[in-house]
């Protein structure tokens, strides 16, 4: 037997290749045993021949992609014996992971921006439709080794944006990342983790629970099949999925390095909103966030902040001001012979007159009206503020 018979054989032995090149699902499944995320060539192949051809293709090793060297054109004819769709279908059944590729009523249609970098087909873990969830949706990532603030940042805009009827879209890793799934979770919202492995194997390990509550709370998908283990670059290109399947990409603290920033940069490539919450200048963990500011990204504060940016029309933040003090809400010419008095010393009804650039009826008229506010004393012929007035004219002064 030679080499090829054999390595047809092994194919043919975890499932029949046939059954994969006519069925186009079947076909996708098979792909994604072979293929790396995001694999732009490959992608271009399935878009010319469709699916079928390139698993045909692979198996015979006849007639290479075209795109492809010769050294990779190996690697991916040394894959195919890895080739089980109906194996895996299996597995992921009784996993209740099921499949779902372009074409299914499923399928989340944003996905389709990614042009030839799109998934081949995307595992599914979760009972929630992903097409309809995918819909209302925002990325809430950042550093996973985040700091107390990005925790609670993170957490926050996970509960608000849940509790605004927002799904909130992350990696599951540890910090900025798991801190959004538990806000979410926490204000019984619906949150969907986007995996760098089998949806069957909770990565990290120290997130498996977390990772089993979003799977029977929401959803946990992937492009891998059951089994398959993450790697550095599986990390990365994961990032573009979750760029996205959403309408906007919020950071929570990154260093320059930080590969959350791929998914903002993504996210701005495909033309989503991308948005970034300040943190201390003096802290490396934001030093990404705040050159992503720096460029096309909205700072952002709370979720009523990104709804505003990337809801529909009219789903607006309140506007933002300080707090309203009793001396706001005197009559502005009141207000005008208040802020004529002395802060220290007492003042004659004339030169507050002056002061106010009023008439010395009207001051009058005024100083005793504030009296009665608790504003001004009177002190023989002169007029002084009250402590109460003082803290508040401070106050005023602080504000300006």
């Amino acid at each position: 037997m030679t080499g090829e018979e054999g390595e047809r054989g092994s194919v043919a032995r975890g499932s029949d290749p046939s059954a994969a090149v006519e069925d186009d699902r079947l076909a996708r499944v098979a792909l994604t045993r072979v293929l790396e995320p995001g694999d732009e060539v490959a992608g271009a192949a399935v878009r010319e021949f469709g699916a079928g051809e390139v698993v045909r293709r692979i198996v015979d090793g006849r007639a290479p992609l075209p795109g492809v060297s010769g050294k990779r054109w190996a690697g991916l004819r040394a894959r195919a014996g890895r080739m089980r769709p109906e194996a895996d279908l299996e597995q992921a059944r009784r996993a209740g992971v099921r499949f779902v590729c372009p074409g299914d009523t499923e399928w989340p249609g944003q996905l389709d921006d990614l042009g030839d970098a799109r998934p081949t087909g995307l595992w599914v873990r979760g009972r929630p439709s992903l097409r309809m969830w995918a819909l209302r949706s925002v990325a809430v990532v950042g550093a996973r080794a985040c700091t107390e603030y990005g925790a609670h940042m993170a957490a926050t805009l996970g509960a608000g944006l849940a509790e605004r009827g927002w799904v909130v879209v992350s990696g599951g890793a540890y910090g900025v990342d798991g801190a959004a799934h538990r806000g979410a979770l926490g204000a019984d919202g619906a949150t969907v983790a986007v995996l760098a492995c089998g949806v069957d194997q909770p990565y990290p390990r120290g997130h498996t629970e977390l990772i089993t509550r979003i799977a029977e709370q929401g959803l946990v998908i992937g492009e891998l099949p059951p089994g398959e283990h993450p790697t550095p670059s599986r990390f990365i290109l994961r990032n573009r999925v979750i760029a996205a399947l959403t309408r906007g990409t919020v950071v929570v603290e990154a260093a320059y390095r930080s590969g959350a920033l791929t998914t903002a940069r993504a996210a701005d490539r495909l033309g989503r909103h991308t948005m970034g919450v300040p943190g201390p200048v003096t802290s490396g963990l934001s030093a990404g966030v705040h050159e992503l500011l720096r460029g096309d990204a909205v700072l952002v504060s709370d979720a009523a902040e990104v709804v505003e940016l990337v809801g529909d029309m009219g789903e607006l933040a309140p506007d933002r001001r300080g707090p309203v003090l009793p001396r706001d809400l005197l009559d502005p010419g009141a207000a005008r012979v208040l802020a004529a008095l002395p802060g220290r010393r007492s003042a004659s009804a004339e030169e507050i007159a002056r002061e106010a650039a009023t008439s010395h009826d009207d001051a009058v008229g005024r100083l005793y009206e504030l009296r009665s506010l608790g504003y001004v004393e009177r002190h023989g012929d002169g007029w002084k503020l009250t402590r109460q007035a003082v803290i508040s004219v401070r106050s005023g002064r602080d504000r300006g």
